[in-house]
C-alpha cells in the first residue's frame, strides 16, 4: 500500500500547467495529437474489456515463461560496432551507440497493471534482476507514461546507474516524486533535439494519449525518438496510431537505417492510438526504414489477440511489402548487420 500511491506519479500543479501551456500541442488543458484520435469504447464495453483481459488468457499468453538470454556486459561494451542493441520484450531496448549505452523505455517489473485489482503478468520471469547486471545508463529516455512503458521499480532500480534522462514533456515530474535529480532531467517536445555525445536525438510525433491515472489523461506528451550519429540514423517509433505523421518524420529526420516499430496490444476499439502490423510496416515505409522490428509485442497480453499474432501478422506484411525485418530473441545481443529471420516464437 506504500508504494500504491507513489506508482500514479508526480501530481500537476499550477506550474507546470502554465509551462505545458507554453507548447503549440497543449490546448484547452491537455496535449492533443496533430489528427483527431478517439478510442470506440462506451461505457458498457468495459465490463466485458475487463474481464477478458484480466480471465480469458488461453492463446494470450506462452504456455511457459519465455526465456531471456543473460546479460553479458563485455560482449555489450566491445565497441565492435557503431550499432548495436538487446531487446527484452514489449519496448524495452538496450543500445550502444558512440561508445554510450542507452536504455529505452526500461519497463522490466512483472505487473503492467500495478494499480488494477489484478495482475497482468509479465510473459518472463525474474527481469528486474537483470537491472543488476546492466553496466552504467549513460541516457534513459521514456517515450510516455503508461505503465508498461514507465514503471517505477525500474526506475528505482535504476536510479544509481542512470546518468542522464531524456523524457517526452510532463513526465519529468514522475521521475521527480520518485527521487530523481530534476538536473539530470530534460524534457522535449515534438521534434525538439539535442546532441549527446555526437548523437543527435529528436523526439518525434505519435498518435497516442498518456496518464497514470483517473485525472491526468494527456497531461503529458507521448512519442518516439530518433538516435542519428555519423554512421547510423535509428528510430524508435513509439506507441501510435497510424497517421500522416510518419511521413512527416521521414521527410524531415529520414531516411532511416534501423526501425523500432510499434507492433501489438491493438484491437479496433483502440484502432487510432495502436497499429495492426500491416498498418506498422506501412509506417514504416511512409518513414524510409530500410530495416525494421517489431516492439510492442512478446512482454504482456494487454489486448485480446493470440500473443504470437503480432509478430506473425509483422513478417508477412514485411514479405509482402520487401522490407527487410528481423526478430531477435528476447536478451541476446545484435548489430545492425544481424538479422535473423528465425520464427522462434
Amino acid at each position: 500500500m506504500k508504494n500504491f500511491k507513489k506508482q500514479f506519479g508526480g501530481k500537476l500543479t499550477n506550474d507546470l500547467t502554465e509551462r505545458y501551456g507554453q507548447s503549440e500541442n497543449w490546448k484547452d488543458g491537455k496535449f492533443l495529437n496533430l489528427e483527431e484520435t478517439s478510442m470506440s469504447i462506451n461505457f458498457w464495453d468495459v465490463p466485458k474489456l475487463l474481464y477478458k483481459q484480466f480471465t480469458d488468457t488461453e492463446k494470450r499468453e506462452p504456455a511457459a515463461p519465455l526465456p531471456v538470454a543473460s546479460f553479458h556486459k563485455e560482449s555489450f561494451l566491445l565497441d565492435d560496432a557503431p550499432f548495436k542493441y538487446i531487446w527484452y520484450g514489449h519496448s524495452v531496448v538496450l543500445m550502444r551507440m558512440n561508445s554510450k549505452t542507452i536504455l529505452i523505455d526500461p519497463m522490466l517489473g512483472p505487473n503492467a497493471s500495478p494499480i488494477a485489482p489484478f495482475k497482468t503478468k509479465r510473459f518472463s520471469e525474474n527481469t528486474l534482476g537483470l537491472i543488476d547486471d546492466f553496466p552504467e545508463i549513460d541516457l534513459m529516455v521514456l517515450s510516455h507514461d503508461h505503465y508498461d512503458h514507465l514503471d517505477y521499480d525500474s526506475i528505482l532500480k535504476l536510479k544509481n546507474k542512470t546518468k542522464k534522462y531524456y523524457v517526452a514533456l510532463g513526465v519529468k515530474r514522475h521521475l521527480v516524486t520518485w527521487g530523481i535529480d530534476p538536473e539530470l532531467i530534460t524534457e522535449f517536445d515534438w521534434w525538439d533535439n539535442t546532441t549527446f555525445h555526437d548523437i543527435k536525438v529528436t523526439f518525434t510525433p505519435s498518435r497516442h494519449f498518456s496518464g497514470r491515472g483517473l485525472t491526468d489523461r494527456s497531461k503529458s506528451l507521448w512519442g518516439g525518438w530518433t538516435f542519428t550519429s555519423k554512421n547510423q540514423n535509428i528510430w524508435f517509433s513509439g506507441d501510435s496510431g497510424y497517421g500522416s505523421h510518419f511521413k512527416k518524420i521521414g521527410e524531415k529526420l529520414g531516411p532511416f537505417d534501423f526501425g523500432f516499430m510499434e507492433n501489438g496490444q491493438y484491437n479496433q476499439k483502440w484502432h487510432q492510438i495502436h497499429m495492426f502490423p500491416e498498418e506498422s510496416i506501412q509506417a514504416a515505409l511512409d518513414a524510409k526504414v530500410k530495416k525494421v522490428m517489431p516492439v510492442h509485442w512478446a512482454g504482456f497480453a494487454l489486448a485480446q489477440h493470440d500473443w504470437k499474432e503480432p509478430a506473425d501478422r509483422f513478417k508477412q506484411a514485411a514479405k509482402e511489402q520487401k522490407l527487410e525485418a528481423t526478430f531477435p530473441k528476447l536478451g541476446e545481443l545484435y548489430a545492425l548487420d544481424n538479422c535473423t529471420k528465425e520464427k522462434w516464437w
